[in-house]
């Protein structure tokens, strides 16, 4: 995020999540520091609770939502058979996820019909959400709301492209109302990885050594991202991390346990109605089945499941509507009751943690295959499902204590984040409020997944092997020679970058004066980006173009003794500000920025900072850009 803003006076993360959405925010106009969440909603009766459910309830052949969050849980929201709730379909703004889910049997008239209907999901979502942390945090300010400075900042899955998926959410949260008033702004932020992982330092100082490896595992609702760090800076009880590897992402998370469960029930139902008939329809069983995944019984089964409270065989969950006299002892139905062992459990919890093993045991290999010589020192563990008391033992007893089968995590401990649910929103606060206090990041290098660059015309050097072969051309103003579309680099792939500083590289520009036969020269150019390595729909088409006055710059050859035509010599600089989504390309001249923000969408991926000498802005000492004349 580019700080030539004014300082914020509120910033505010939101980590929009698959079944929950967590807010922290952090009164920087007060010098705080440490982030705070809200924690009391509408609908939960002033009770205190961390997140709000991500739900909707529309009324049937309706656009406009009844309900939302914890008023979406309300017995006559869910029972009205002339609603429709909508749920887990955060997942679905990616578009091969949608597509996926459509070409499965199983979920039609479950998942949206649309990438429409995604968008309107998430549009009246954030609305609600963005009215709710207006008239929870407005207090908060010595100014209006739409007067003070507010920064919104939103946390993405690492599974996310930046285009499309990325840009389709930075639109849905601006129609939603972030960013409306002239002194907000609504950006994005860290992935979900790395918001846990700058939480968990945080949190966890006198825990970790020096250079000691972490392996942070944010498993929420729907995604797992892993992050991979290294402790630097110590000392004072604050650390600082270093990115080792790109961040890793999959598709594991508690849903996945309550669909598993769902089907279940759907199945048993099928049974029972072929046995005795429940008096329900086959469409009705689809929402029973939903409705008794939803219910609090098997709930806080999956939530207990492994810990010292889970301490009898059997648990049951309610039947909505089934009448009370209802029995069916084949499929365990009595009282209105469904019956469950609770070891059923955990082969929903065994698939996910299976894929689980995999994602780690891939992570930990490319590091064994990067960095020989580290050790992992600790695996972190973050998320809703991250939280599970049975989840823990299982990995303590495949990665702890020597147990795993790698040499590089032969003394490796599992541990728990504190406020496992809140780590992705308030670390996200964490990072910017150090931004702004100090300058730096908590995360400040990362890489590039491709190289970007400009055409460019460089001088003919016959002794340079790169020219050779090639066709100078004599540039008509200074009889020089020069190699024409040549690219000048500015990001190279896999290349560590700044995030805290731009890159900045100076190009010199000739061009005709006005004359008698030329009273307007072309003052405005174009120069091409260049990119390479990613999809066409990644390309950049041009430079911000900009107009120049000619008397800003110096005419050369004006003198009687020059025998060569006269030009004018436009020194100028182009910044790379990169952001944690983009890149901007900025045209500065003479301290000014003449140009306007177009950013270019890119994907980064997290790396260490380069060895101790690098130097991020060494280029050649003088180039002139390739320019196309409009």
């Amino acid at each position: 995020m580019s700080d030539n803003v004014p300082r914020p006076e509120l910033v505010i993360a939101i980590d929009f999540g698959m079944t929950c959405t967590g807010v922290a925010f952090c009164n920087v106009s007060t010098g705080e520091e440490r982030p705070r969440c809200i924690n009391k909603w509408p609908g939960r009766g002033g009770a205190v609770v961390d997140k709000v459910p991500t739900v909707l309830v529309y009324p049937k052949n309706s656009t406009i939502p009844s309900s939302w969050g914890f008023f979406s849980e309300h017995p006559a929201e869910q029972m009205s058979e002339g609603k429709e709730c909508k749920e887990w379909f955060k997942t679905y703004l990616d578009e091969e996820r949608l597509q996926m889910a459509l070409k499965d049997p199983g979920n039609k008239g479950i998942c949206p019909a649309s990438m429409q209907e995604v968008e309107r999901l998430y549009c009246d979502f954030l609305r609600y959400l963005y009215q709710t942390i207006q008239k929870k945090l407005q207090g908060e300010l010595a100014n209006r709301w739409e007067d003070a400075h507010i920064e919104f900042i939103f946390s993405v899955p690492t599974t996310w492209k930046p285009v499309p998926t990325v840009e389709r959410f930075r639109s849905t949260i601006q129609r939603a109302g972030f960013g409306s008033h002239p002194n907000h702004r609504a950006d994005i932020g860290l992935t979900e990885a790395e918001a846990a992982a700058v939480h968990t330092s945080r949190e966890f100082p006198r825990l970790f050594k020096e250079r000691d490896v972490l392996l942070v595992c944010d498993v929420g609702g729907g995604t797992t991202d892993l992050s991979v760090l290294r402790v630097t800076n110590t000392a004072g009880g604050s650390l600082s991390l270093q990115q080792m590897d790109v961040v890793q992402g999959a598709t594991i998370g508690s849903v996945q346990l309550d669909t598993a469960f769902d089907t279940c029930v759907r199945q048993r139902l099928d049974m029972a109605n072929q046995i005795t008939p429940i008096g329900f329809r086959p469409q009705e069983l689809d929402d029973i089945a939903w409705k008794m995944a939803k219910g609090r019984e098997y709930q806080n089964a999956k939530c207990e499941y492994g810990s010292s409270d889970d301490d009898t065989e059997y648990f049951t969950v309610a039947i909505p509507g089934l009448r009370p006299d209802y029995v069916n002892v084949n499929v365990g139905i009595s009282n209105g009751e469904m019956m469950f062992r609770r070891d059923e459990i955990r082969s929903y919890f065994d698939a996910q943690i299976a894929k689980l093993y995999e994602l780690l045991d891939r992570q930990l290999t490319r590091i064994q295959q990067k960095f020989p010589e580290e050790q992992v020192a600790h695996l972190v563990l973050s998320g809703g499902l991250g939280n599970s008391a049975y989840v823990y033992r299982r990995l303590q007893d495949r990665y702890s204590s020597g147990n795993a089968p790698f040499q590089n995590a032969r003394a490796l401990k599992v541990k728990v984040a504190p406020e496992p649910q809140l780590v992705v929103c308030k670390g996200i606060v964490a990072d910017r409020v150090q931004k702004l206090r100090t300058g730096t990041s908590v995360l400040n290098w990362r890489c590039c997944r491709a190289s970007y660059g400009t055409l460019a015309k460089v001088a003919f050097n016959p002794q340079n092997p790169e020219h050779f072969g090639r066709s100078p051309v004599k540039d008509t103003f200074d009889g020089k020679l020069y190699i024409l579309e040549c690219i000048s680099w500015f990001i190279k792939e896999g290349e560590p970058v700044s995030i805290d500083h731009p890159i900045i590289k100076k190009f010199t520009r000739k061009c005709p004066p006005a004359s008698q036969f030329n009273p307007d020269p072309p003052r405005v150019f174009q120069t091409d980006i260049v990119t390479s390595n990613l999809d066409k729909d990644l390309l950049p088409l041009v430079m911000n173009s900009c107009t120049l006055p000619l008397t800003m710059f110096k005419l050369k050859n004006r003198h009687w003794w020059n025998t060569r035509a006269k030009y004018h010599r436009i020194e100028y600089v182009i910044k790379v500000a990169l952001g944690a989504a983009d890149i901007r390309f900025e045209l500065w001249h003479n301290g000014q920025k003449l140009s306007k923000d177009n950013p270019i969408k890119v994907e980064w991926f997290t790396a260490e900072p380069p060895p101790q000498g690098f130097q991020q802005n060494t280029f050649h000492a003088w180039q002139e850009p390739t320019l196309k004349m409009t």
